[in-house]
């Protein structure tokens, strides 16, 4: 048994738990009090999952925040618009203590990458001062020096992973990031925070998703998310050649045999349709076109500015 912390409340009148691990929302098999909660994940894993635009609610489920467009890799796949400014450290906080007051369930701190921020432990601590879990995904290379510190305020780490060794995930990353990500890997995991790994699904890349979970398990992760790639921000050159369409991917991670008490879950673009992210200019945006684009919907000003157009349904 696992226990780990969850964020619990009722939206829309559906009682509602969130995984910052899987970023799964499910909906609970008995009463669970509102805010963050120590649940057992085996017993959470076997409540059914609902996404958003099952539930008449205005409020995302979760949020992806990149306070910072800043990264030590260059990715070929990587989702961001690197011609943002940067909002400074009090923009920050503002922005950090707006989101911990919403009633968002889940809050992701991304980039970028966030680990290149000092201040993130103490933004992480803001985001969960009040119901929300929080985690921070990572591509891993400073995550071994900063494990230790980012324990007491962060409920989970994803960090991702193009590979299941050096050369396949240095082809995309860079030399020397596939040892750093597993070294940082095991430095949480040693901390007591929960990992998970996120693996962008690409034609070059799916071939190895078994090889993946297989690594996943032996790092001591509590599962792996598949990330159907997304044709946005730098990742928009590769679509041509590699992307894989949906039934596809669900036929590949369908395939995986996890071994024993590893979680594979496939996030589809259909999934990531209308999912919510605020970026460095402080700007809400929301995915679109079946999460083939992203556009900037208003400035994040107030609470209010995080509501979702209840009557489209926005799926996440």
């Amino acid at each position: 048994m696992t226990v780990r912390i969850f964020s619990a409340a009722t939206l829309g009148e559906t009682p509602l738990v969130y995984d910052p691990a899987t970023e799964l929302t499910h909906t609970p098999g008995r009463h669970v009090p509102a805010g963050r909660v120590l649940l057992d994940d085996a017993e959470v894993d076997q409540w059914p999952t609902v996404i958003q635009h099952q539930v008449a609610t205005r409020v995302p489920f979760n949020i992806c925040w990149s306070p910072l467009v800043r990264c030590n890799l260059q990715c070929p796949q990587c989702l961001d618009d690197k011609t943002l400014p940067e909002s400074g450290a009090t923009e920050r906080q503002r922005i950090a203590s707006l989101l911990a007051a919403s009633n968002v369930l889940g809050h992701d701190i991304s980039g970028g990458e966030p680990l290149l921020l000092r201040s993130l432990p103490q933004l992480l601590e803001v985001l969960a001062s009040q119901r929300a879990a929080v985690s921070c995904t990572t591509n891993g290379w400073h995550l071994q020096r900063r494990a230790e510190e980012l324990a007491p305020v962060v409920d989970a780490v994803r960090v991702s992973f193009d590979g299941p060794d050096a050369a396949s995930h240095d082809h995309w990353r860079g030399k020397g990031s596939f040892e750093r990500a597993v070294a940082g890997a095991r430095a949480a995991v040693s901390q007591g925070v929960p990992v998970q790994l996120h693996a962008v699904m690409m034609q070059s890349t799916a071939h190895r998703a078994q090889s993946v979970a297989d690594l996943a398990a032996d790092l001591g992760a509590v599962g792996v998310t598949f990330l159907q790639m997304l044709p946005i921000g730098d990742g928009a050159h590769l679509a041509a050649a590699e992307l894989v369409e949906d039934a596809e991917a669900r036929r590949i991670v369908e395939s995986v045999q996890p071994p024993h008490g590893l979680r594979v879950r496939l996030r589809t673009r259909e999934l990531a349709e209308g999912f919510t992210v605020i970026r460095a200019d402080g700007q809400v945006y929301h995915n679109v076109r079946g999460a083939t684009d992203i556009e900037a919907t208003r400035p994040l000003l107030t609470g209010a500015d995080l509501d979702l157009p209840l009557t489209e349904g926005v799926r996440q």
